[in-house]
């Protein structure tokens, strides 16, 4: 899918700033291969063996770590460049969402916030990944770095994971597209962005002593191919390798994925880094195909320092292998532009950078419920009463490394934990403050909710509560999906006492909803961003329309789950265990949809303040795969957009689930207005894949154009010949 192909979905003002924060790169004699080629041919063997090797750039007192000098204060990492040759230094910042600050750094640089990952993908919009990733790969670029380790496309196969919030959902061609597409953004600066963790990191419990288990065709169809498609889309200049074991080797000395998967059959030609002390090895991670050994100290030893280069001069890495590894370094430098467009140090515009940010928490937000359509709030709405989670002060975060500190500072600074992984950042968008804006006539009180009796007396004499519900998570830990606190009886109590009750979630990911019968309305912002507290009041009261659809299946109960007890729990911090992934690829939606599950909400759903009507659907054959047109008709009043989602099913089975996504795209329609939608499936969405090969089994298939994975609104079917696809194919 092409980025620009959705330009009509999004502000012009959005657009004009996502299209001017970049200049075009000069057009360079040779191509990126020839030109790395010759730097390497120059490069002493020390040189060389320096672009291997990376540093912390923050001083580190556990480990009594004193930064090297010459990277940019209270970042992730540094490696030194080779000025005779004119390569510049890697300086490298944390993280997807934005800019952000090592925690023990005393200086905090403050930037711009997107929402999290999950809320990007909600979207379903590659123009606002886009947008996200040209925004915060401009702010680095400014800040000094030519380097971002962002791109999270790790599946979402357990709710309970505390980094879903960096991810792109549970399906690998929606979080393949959407992650791809921020990538491209932020390269399209000049800077280097990752795509990582590479790969079945799908867990933080245990995650440097858990082994994931999974058959490698059932990993091929599944996690590897959500890491194949945002390759494909955004052409990272590097991979980030996890720091859990796959199949029984650590992911960071893996053959089968960085040599076999990424170099061979993704014939992807940048660089694979090492995560911050994801390195077990010098020879078997430097033969396995990693090429930086990046954050040291946090490694046991300095693997790729003076141990690299022993085992270069003794013969057990190649000569030849650290010329590879220099070469794919500086080959993405080049590629991606940051020997010709050394970065610079400038002004950062704010305004409009939360604009971006703003959009894109519009576009993500996902509304679950509206009974009578109590929302958006009209007029005649004059007693308000917001409860809970600090929405007279700011929205939440995500913590971790991804942190970003928000211009303004934290709105909520002391709560726990303050230090790693915390500390616990509320961005300063009010939406107390927002709403009170853009409601002026209305009268509008906060209650902090911590007694659900006194938020239930002031909800009875409101016209409408509503409670905002919340749950922190954050890297190196995992989280129940039960809300925490006394939230759920919050809720419980303020819908007993006010019928007319909204439930606004900021949550990493799924989460239990006891009490969702009982409540008539219910918005998803995930974690909104810099400006999330101005897209929620406007969401609320219709000056945005939401249309962000689920990017993953919110469960009844965790007895649903294929492990409904969490991997690793009882175990000792250290303790090697394994995670069998029995369900190979039955993922998410397809995992309910095999095993005829009903879930709480179901992946892709999401409504409007509008309605759509599907018709006409037509498939037929193209090019060894479908292309299947429909027509979409916005049937209601107000301006909306919608998600086309398309699904395939083989009539004859044979698919680790009934149906997968094949496509999508997002249309915005006027009232009444009609748009023919046509999609393409890319073969590999209806291959099964054994032998190193794709193989497209003949005969019908349904064709199901659908606003939901439960929700098919016109269907059809196409009748395919056998095909077969080598396993490196791609478009």
């Amino acid at each position: 899918m092409l980025f620009g192909r959705l330009l009509g979905t999004m502000s012009a003002a959005v657009l004009a700033l996502a299209a001017g924060q970049a200049g075009a790169a000069p057009r360079a004699a040779a191509g990126p291969d020839q030109r790395a080629a010759a730097l390497v041919g120059r490069m002493s063997e020390d040189e060389k063996l320096q672009l291997v090797f990376g540093y912390f750039a923050t001083d580190f007192a556990p480990k009594n770590y004193v930064a090297k000098p010459g990277g940019r204060d209270g970042s992730a990492g540094y490696v030194p460049g080779i000025a005779r040759l004119g390569v510049p230094a890697q300086w490298q910042t944390d993280a997807g969402v934005g800019v952000a600050t090592q925690g023990a750094a005393k200086q905090k640089r403050e930037r711009t916030a997107l929402p999290s990952g999950l809320a990007t993908a909600a979207s379903w919009n590659p123009d606002v990944g886009y947008a996200g990733g040209r925004m915060i790969g401009a702010e680095a670029f400014s800040s000094g770095f030519n380097t971002m380790l962002a791109g999270g496309a790790n599946l979402l196969r357990d709710p309970r994971n505390g980094r879903n919030f960096e991810y792109g959902g549970e399906d690998p061609l929606l979080a393949g597209t959407m992650v791809g597409a921020q990538i491209a953004g932020i390269q399209s600066n000049h800077v280097i962005s990752t795509l990582k963790h590479y790969a079945m990191n799908d867990l933080e419990t245990g995650r440097d002593y858990h082994d994931a288990v999974i058959a490698q065709d059932a990993a091929r169809i599944s996690d590897l191919l959500a890491f194949q498609f945002a390759a494909e889309r955004g052409n990272p200049g590097s991979v980030m390798c996890s720091y859990n074991q796959v199949n029984g080797a650590h992911s960071c000395e893996n053959r089968w994925l960085l040599t076999d998967m990424l170099r061979g059959q993704f014939g992807w030609p940048g660089f694979v880094m090492s995560d911050w002390g994801a390195t077990h090895s010098t020879e078997a991670a430097a033969n396995a195909g990693l090429d930086q050994d990046s954050g040291f100290p946090f490694d046991k030893e300095p693997y790729f320092g003076a141990p690299l280069k022993a085992a270069v001069d003794s013969g057990r890495v190649p000569r030849a292998r650290l010329d590879e590894m220099a070469r794919r370094v500086v080959r993405s430098m080049i590629a991606v532009g940051l020997l010709d467009h050394p970065v610079a140090v400038g002004p950062i515009d704010y305004a409009a950078h939360a604009l971006v940010t703003r959009t894109d928490a519009e576009e993500g937000s996902v509304l679950l419920k509206n009974e009578g359509n109590l929302l958006p709030l009209g007029p005649a709405v004059r007693r308000i009463v917001l409860i809970g989670s600090h929405a007279d002060r700011g929205v939440l975060s995500g913590g971790g490394s991804s942190q970003v500190y928000p211009v303004g500072g934290n709105a909520v600074p002391g709560l726990e934990p303050t230090g790693w992984p915390g500390p616990v950042v509320y961005f300063p968008s009010s939406p107390l403050a927002e709403l009170q804006r853009l409601a002026p006539n209305a009268q509008i009180r906060f209650v902090d909710g911590s007694d659900p009796a006194a938020a239930a007396a002031a909800a009875r004499s409101a016209d409408v509560a509503i409670v905002f519900l919340n749950q922190w998570t954050s890297e190196s830990i995992d989280t129940p999906i039960a809300l925490p606190g006394n939230q759920d009886a919050l809720v419980e109590a303020v819908a007993g006492a006010q019928p007319r009750t909204v439930a606004v979630l900021e949550t990493g990911g799924p989460v239990l909803m006891p009490w969702a019968a009982r409540v008539p309305a219910i918005l998803e912002t995930w974690y909104p961003g810099s400006a999330g507290g101005a897209a929620i009041a406007r969401l609320l009261t219709g000056a945005a329309n939401p249309s962000g659809k689920l990017p993953a299946t919110f469960p009844m109960s965790e007895a649903q789950l294929p492990r409904p007890v969490r991997p690793g729990t009882g175990l000792k911090d250290g303790e090697m265990f394994s995670i069998r992934y029995d369900e190979g690829a039955t993922v998410g939606y397809k995992w309910f949809d095999a095993r005829n599950l009903q879930p709480l909400f179901p992946f892709g759903h999401g409504l409007s303040y509008t309605s759509f009507a599907y018709t006409g659907l037509t498939a037929r054959p193209a090019g060894g795969a479908i292309e299947a047109s429909v027509t979409v008709r916005n049937t209601g009043r107000r301006a909306g957009k919608e998600v086309v989602q398309l699904y395939v099913s083989p009539q004859r089975g044979g698919w680790e689930a009934p149906r997968r996504l094949a496509a999508f795209e997002k249309v915005s329609l006027a009232p009444g207005q009609s748009r023919r939608v046509t999609l393409r499936v890319d073969p590999r969405l209806l291959a099964t894949y054994a032998g190193g090969q794709w193989s497209i089994a003949p005969g019908a298939y349904d064709v199901l154009a659908a606003s939901s994975s439960r929700d098919f609104r016109s269907r059809a079917s196409v009748t395919l010949a056998a095909a077969t696809l080598p396993g490196n194919w791609r478009p």
